[in-house]
């Protein structure tokens, strides 16, 4: 039972992330440690995917644009005045924007500049992309009861919203 990933598991996983033709999104150079069991630590249907697997056990994950970064949203992306933004504004460049009900902090980056006007995107960098997930169970511990209190992982690195 030890090793096995449970409800308030704590997970390590060594990971790659492709996208569908391949190319490395995330190349996993740090594990993810995650707390199991439903605390949106990670992608849900990759939790699920984990469940009951062992320290060793190795697993392929698609993850459909639904179940990861959601789908491209074409009315998320606006045409802005250059005069709202700095001097020094490059492409690529990402900045959040409350909206209008004050509630949500929406990341937009910068994906144009062009006589005057500014082009920026509302989607995540991989809204729309499939993702296949290379998994391999590194380590699996019992959660500290601090730990399941807060619904995140302490401890070295861990500590992060």
């Amino acid at each position: 039972m030890e090793n096995e990933i449970v409800k308030n598991s704590v997970v390590t996983l060594q990971y790659t992330v492709r996208d569908p033709d391949g190319a490395v999104i995330d190349d996993g150079a740090h594990p993810l440690v995650y707390l199991h069991g439903g605390y949106d630590g990670i992608f849900p249907m990759l939790e699920e995917a984990l469940h009951g697997k062992k320290v060793g056990d190795t697993l392929q994950v698609k993850l459909q644009p639904d179940d990861a970064f959601g789908e491209y949203d074409e009315e998320l992306i606006m045409v802005e005045d250059a005069k709202l933004f700095p001097d020094n504004i490059e492409i690529g460049m990402s900045f959040e924007r409350v909206s209008d009900d004050g509630e949500e902090d929406q990341v937009y980056r910068i994906t144009e500049i062009a006589e005057g006007k500014v082009v920026v995107d509302g989607n995540h960098p991989l809204a729309g992309v499939a993702l296949m997930f290379d998994i391999t169970v590194a380590e699996v511990r019992p959660a500290t009861a601090e730990e399941i209190t807060h619904g995140h992982v302490h401890g070295p690195g861990g500590h992060h919203h």
